[in-house]
Parts: structure tokens; sequence; C-alpha cells
């Protein structure tokens, strides 16, 4: 378990992170999502040791690395949202190098740089030259290089950035190979349905703060304080009459009508919505579907934040710089 407690930092005057407290399970993808500006990239430099912190810890399988800075090597593998590739170095002397930046024995290197370049799926690309491959193959090769020393969290900072629909599918499926090795995947990102789609935990933060952190469906249930129903009918028939009818039920708001269904919210129990969809039934309407739509990591982060789905806010320039 990685936790974090009351980490603080001050840019001068300005708190860019204020006592962000949170726990990420050992073995989840944890989703950190923030507009810009929110702390992020602050706090994901500070457990990567690339910044110091103002005030706090954060314990990485029981050690403090603030006050530890030397374990942080060891434990932490961290990919930037912009990284430097030596271009004039094949594949496998690129991890060659960063393999004997880390100590790896000169006799355990060829088997590790070809595991790495198989989990990355690059193992044909082993003795390109950097320079010659695309970038979701460079974001693969930079993935593989933060993993060189086998560390037990990975942070990745914005890693499906610029890449094409292809590449960030290859990404999410490298990512699902990296849970079933038990690594700590802490993932920053503003494509909020990928998110939704890989991550097992969520941390919610704005202005340096914690707005809500868990896993995803148990904040959706605790955001959620009205279920949200869809009706559909055969042929979209009648949906007029669908509106009218909710119209007349006092603990319902919020409808609306499309071409395909007519959406409602509703405050009330399972029986009362029971006896709505009897009700509609007996009035013959062609019910075909009369069902709970599910939230999404989109509407809770605009609810929680103020700001759009791809994370801005009103910020200021300053604010927006710091990350």
């Amino acid at each position: 378990m990685i936790l974090i407690d009351h980490l603080t930092k001050y840019y001068g005057k300005f708190k860019a992170v204020d006592s962000l407290t949170m726990e990420i399970p050992e073995g989840s993808i944890f989703g950190f999502v923030g507009p810009n500006g929110a702390g992020k990239t602050t706090t994901m430099k500070i457990m990567a040791g690339l910044m110091t912190a103002s005030g706090g810890k954060i314990e990485i399988d029981g050690v403090d690395i603030i006050e530890h800075p030397q374990y942080i090597g060891d434990k932490v593998g961290y990919m930037p949202d912009f990284f430097g590739t030596y271009d004039n170095l094949r594949a496998d002397e690129y991890l060659e190098f960063y393999a004997g930046m880390y100590k790896i024995p000169k006799e355990k290197q060829p088997q590790l740089i070809d595991d790495l370049l198989e989990l990355v799926d690059l193992s044909d690309k082993k003795y390109d030259y950097v320079d010659g491959l695309s970038r979701g193959m460079k974001q693969r090769l930079c993935l593989a290089r933060s993993l060189v020393h086998d560390p037990s969290l990975l942070i990745l900072d914005e890693p499906a950035s610029g890449l094409d629909p292809r590449a960030r599918f290859e990404m999410k499926e490298i990512l699902k190979q990296l849970k079933t090795l038990g690594k700590t995947v802490i993932i920053s990102s503003h494509i909020l349905p990928e998110l939704a789609e890989m991550c097992t935990h969520v941390g919610i933060i704005d202005h340096g703060v914690v707005k809500a952190v868990g896993a995803i469906n148990d904040i959706m249930k605790d955001m959620q304080k009205e279920t949200t129903i869809a009706v559909k009918t055969i042929g979209n028939a009648d949906l007029d009459k669908v509106h009218e009818m909710l119209l007349e039920i006092p603990y319902i708001d919020g409808i609306s009508v499309n071409t395909e269904e007519v959406v409602f919210k509703y405050i009330g129990d399972q029986d009362n919505l029971a006896q709505i969809m009897r009700d509609m039934i007996s009035r013959g309407i062609p019910v075909v579907s009369f069902a709970e739509k599910e939230g999404n990591l989109e509407d809770i982060f605009m609810e929680l934040t103020g700001g759009d789905k791809d994370g801005n806010t009103d910020n200021t320039a300053e604010t927006q710089s710091i990350g």
C-alpha cells in the first residue's frame, strides 16, 4: 500500500499541494485526475524523487521516501509526459544503458532486455534505432526503461498523450499485464473514459486538495444521490406519452426526450419505480427497456471540480504552469 499523508508543496507563497492525504492499494491501477494546475504532476514528481515536499510524508512498502529518499530509486519507476530518448542507440542498447545505470549485472541484462521488449511488444524492434520508431513505440520503450529495475510502484504521467487510438489500445493492454505482475500503477491522464476502463481506483484532486478517492464504482455510488432511468419503446413509439406521464409524478425531475429514449432522474424507493413502469404498460405504452443509466467518471469529475471533461478550469496561467 502507498500512503500519502498531509503532503504539502509550496511554490513561494502559492500552495500547489494542500495537505494531500490518500491511500493507494497495492496492486491497483490508480487513476490520478484533476484539472490543469490541480497538483497532479507536482505530487507525482515528489513521489519519483524529482522534487522536494514542503511537508507531509509518502510511505511505499512502509518506508517514508521523503525522509529516506535513497530508497526511491529501488521502489519507483517514473515515466514523464515528456521524455527524451537517445536516437543514435538501438532499442536494446537504450535499455542496456539504463540497466547499467541501475547496476544490473552484465550477465543478466540480455534476458532482462528480451523480457522487457516482449512485455511492451517491441521484440521485433530490438535492433532498430530509436529515432526510427513511431511515437507509440517510443512511448512503450520508455515504459520498458522505467521497469528495468523491477520497481513495485510505476508512475505514468499522461502515458497516452499524443498517441493514436491503436497505440492507446496497445498501452492499455500493457497496463493490464503490469497489474497481473503485481505492480502498483499510478496514471495521470485527461482521457477520462479510458481511465475509467483501465483503473481499479481513482483519486480526484482540485487546487491541491483531495475531492474523492477510492474504487471507481464506490465513488460513483456515493456521488449519485439520484437514480437516472432511461425508457425505450418499441420503434421509439409514444415517447411523448412517456414524457407527459412522468410530468405528473412529483418525485421525478430532469426529464429529457430524444429520438431514442426518455431519460429522467428519480428519488424514491424501488417499489415506486416498479409501479411507474407498470403504469406505463397499463396505458398501452410499448416499453421495451426501463433501466438505470450508470454514471461515468466524466460526470463525477465535472461535479467535483467545476471543470470540463478535458480537465480545464478557470485557473490562472501561473497555476496551470505548475501542474
